[in-house]
């Protein structure tokens, strides 16, 4: 017996989501703070402490580097597209810059309305 009734390939593209978010996590721990050359600063310190926070200069990001950070946008942008559009969802399909409905006998889950209470 499955574990969900969710879809292979939703099952597949979230997972190829959260493998992708974590490479890109991982990558951009690497990498200077500041995308584009910037110069450090150091804080004032503040009340009731002697903690200063201070960053050093930022090189910025080798051409490379942001190219691969772009590459890993651009598939997180795909793959969350692909798991909030997908037809299991039943909420409809992507057209241009709208979601066109899926008309409501061909949804895939009836849902009880939400209910609200007036506490």
């Amino acid at each position: 017996m499955p574990a969900s009734d969710f879809p292979q390939d939703l099952l597949d593209a979230q997972a190829a989501l959260d493998e992708v978010q974590a490479e890109r996590d991982q990558f951009t721990q690497t990498l200077p703070w500041s995308a584009e050359p910037l110069p450090g600063w150091k804080a004032d310190k503040q009340l009731h402490s002697d903690y200063r926070a201070e960053k050093e200069d930022s090189p910025g990001y080798t051409p490379e580097e942001a190219e691969r950070v772009a590459g890993y946008r651009a598939r997180i942008l795909e793959l969350t597209t692909f798991v909030i559009t997908h037809p299991y969802w039943g909420w409809g399909t992507l057209s241009g810059n709208r979601v066109e409905p899926v008309p409501p006998s061909s949804t895939p889950t009836t849902q009880p309305p939400l209910r609200r209470s007036h506490a």
